[in-house]
Formats: C-alpha cells, structure tokens, sequence
C-alpha cells in the first residue's frame, strides 16, 4: 500500500518533502515585539522535527494588533532585525520550510498573557492600549468596547499587512499565511456577530468579505505571483444566529482563489463566547474536505491530528493535502520520526541525533567505536 503522508507535494513554487506541517503556536515570548531566545530555541527545535513546514507564530503587522504584550510583531526594524536572526539560525541547522502567519487581534488585542489570566488589561496598566474593530462591540460583556475603524484607519491597517509581507520576504520566510480566522481582525469583518457596520465594509455577505479581500489583494500585488501565499480561515463561528459557516466560508475561499491565493488552512470558531463547538479527533477535518472539495487548491487540515494513523488517513482519502499540528508538536517534537517509523518511510533529522534514529542505531560513537 502506498502511503501519501509522506509524499511530496508542492504549493505554487514550494516544494515540501511530505505532508506535515507544524501549526503556528503563539509563544508570548516576545519583548516589544521582537523575538528572543526563547524564540530561537522553540524554533530550532521544531526545524529538525523532520516535518516538511513550520509555520511560526501569528505576527502582528502593526504594534496595537498583538494579543498580548509578549506577542510576536513584524513592524518595525528592531522587530525584523531580531526574527531574521532567529530565520538564519533554524535555516542554518533545520531542514524544514519556514512560513510565517501575518495577524492583527483587533477587538481581541491588549490581554495579558495566558498563565497570567488571559483577560483584558486594565485601562491603568501601562501595557494596555486601546483596541480597534470593524464595529465597536465588544468581544464579551466583561471585555472593553473596540474604537471602529474609519477608513483611514482600515487603510493604515492594510499597509501594515503589505509592509510586513515584505519585510518577512527579506527575512527569508519561504511562505506567508494570513491569519483570517479564531475571531481576531479579519474574522471579525467576515462575521455578522462582530461586523455590524452599515457602510460598503458591512452587513451583507459581499460587504463583510470586502475588506478581508482587498488585504489579500494589496498584498498579492506588491509580491511576486511565484511566491506562494495563502490564508487559514475559520469554518464556522459555531454559533447558531451566525451565519458565518461553512457555506459563506467556501465563497470566500473562492474569491480568495480568484485573486491568487495558493492554499488554504481551515480552522474555526474564536469569535464568540456564545459558541458551541462540537470537537473530538479530527472534528475540523470535514471543513477542510469541503473546502478542498469545491475550491480545489492545496488545503491544509487542523484541529486534534494527533496520530500518524489518523493524519494518513486525512490525506490518503483526499480530505486535505496537508495536517497541521500544534500542541502535539510541543508535547512530541519528533513526531514526524515516529510516523515515518509506522510507515517505514524515511524523515529529515540532523546527523548530531543520527545515534538516536531507529535506522541507525549501532552506528560507532566517537571515542567509542566499534570492535568486531
């Protein structure tokens, strides 16, 4: 039986060596907005998991579009100089794909980070700042109203996604992913129960998509069509009054792939509290299948992949092209060895662990060699 997790595939001019990509997961690790050791290490050692891609954390385009104060930002030249050291160190010792996911949080913004509490910080914290949305209703009753963006302010905002598309390509980001879902910015404009506005931005379907597109445009046209770009969305709300599922969601991903977008990671939920998510293994694969379905572009499956069994399966039945992995990563960062090992196939790992892999253990060790 032929095994597809390990196959190769490509998106637009990438090339990845199989179907396992490490989903990006916010470390709040950041100072300012730049990267620190901490990046480097967390980092490093996910770019010799022996998975073909790996997504690093959501990065905010702009300094007020972090979710915390520790969150990770590509706007400003400090912030580009310290991630491009962390980009040469793991394309140096790594061998893997490095992409980046470019976000802003909008009315999600200005929280402390998670093990302290999560919530919204106070109007007196000096880390604080007051958050923006495309209306200003607030995610939760015990979280602050967000200022409404004008439209100078949703062309700042647009800018900042161009400028910092463009400096993770000078860094050396190999793909660039668009954070459009889990109820920060841009989700929040696609969304009824977020976007009320009234104006060419709001309340019909084709409005709530306008601005999530032109951010999508203003960023394919300043970049090489050879580069390849892509977007993770969310599904659904899982909210009942919402009408944000998967069929407005698979428009979108139409129109998306009218403008040039080159795959699709589909997630879903995290723009109310009201919602109710129905989750288990694998609970978000069948938006991926509908997706990859009907809009036929590389499709990138998340949400509970936890076993190499379980991801083949995802992929040799056609249900997406690649799974993405979060948490699991950081509990096992050799995942990928371990599932090449089920399957007999071969994965990347460095030649300083080589005495650890199954296929060579018993090799001589330096100092200690072997004697017949």
């Amino acid at each position: 039986m032929e095994h597809k997790l390990f196959s190769p595939i490509s998106i637009n001019n990438l090339n990845l060596t199989n179907r396992i990509v490490v989903a990006p997961m916010c470390q709040y690790s950041a100072i300012e907005g730049s990267a620190t050791d901490w990046h480097l290490m967390h980092l490093g050692q996910l770019s010799i998991s022996g998975s073909a891609l790996v997504f690093i954390e959501a990065t905010a385009v702009e300094e007020k579009g972090r979710i915390t104060p520790g969150c990770l930002g590509l706007y400003s030249d400090d912030n580009q100089i310290a991630l491009e050291k962390v980009i040469k160190f793991v394309k140096r010792y790594g061998n893997t794909k490095i992409g980046i996911q470019l976000a802003h949080a909008g009315r999600k913004a200005s929280t402390e980070i998670p093990w302290l509490g999560g919530k919204p910080l106070s109007h007196d914290n000096s880390d604080s700042w007051e958050t923006v949305a495309p209306s200003s209703e607030a995610y939760n009753s015990n979280w602050p109203s967000p200022l409404e963006l004008d439209i100078q302010g949703l062309e700042y905002i647009k800018k900042c996604f161009v400028n910092s598309a463009k400096r993770a390509i000078e860094i050396g980001f190999d793909i660039i992913e668009l954070h459009m879902a889990h109820g920060y910015l841009i989700h929040q404009f696609l969304s009824p129960i977020s976007n009320t506005r009234t104006d060419k931005y709001g309340s019909t379907f084709e409005n709530r998509i306008r601005y999530p597109l032109e951010i999508f445009k203003a960023i394919r046209d300043e970049i090489s069509s050879d580069y390849p770009i892509g977007v993770r969305f969310s599904a659904t709300d899982w909210v009942e009054f919402s009408s944000w599922n998967i069929e407005e969601a698979t428009k979108f991903a139409l129109k998306l792939k009218e403008l040039g977008c080159d795959f699709f990671d589909v997630s879903s939920g995290g723009n109310s509290p009201k919602q109710n998510i129905v989750s288990g293994p694998a609970y978000q694969t069948r938006f991926a299948s509908r997706i990859k379905s009907e809009v036929g572009i590389p499709t990138i499956a998340v949400g509970q992949i936890n076993e190499p069994l379980q991801a083949e399966s995802i992929i040799s039945t056609g249900q997406a092209d690649l799974i993405a992995i979060g948490r699991g990563m950081l509990y096992n960062p050799r995942w990928a060895w371990h599932a090449a090992e089920v399957f007999k196939k071969e994965s990347a790992y460095p030649p300083q662990y080589a005495r650890s892999h199954h296929s060579l253990i018993g090799l001589p060790i330096p100092g200690n060699p072997q004697t017949k």
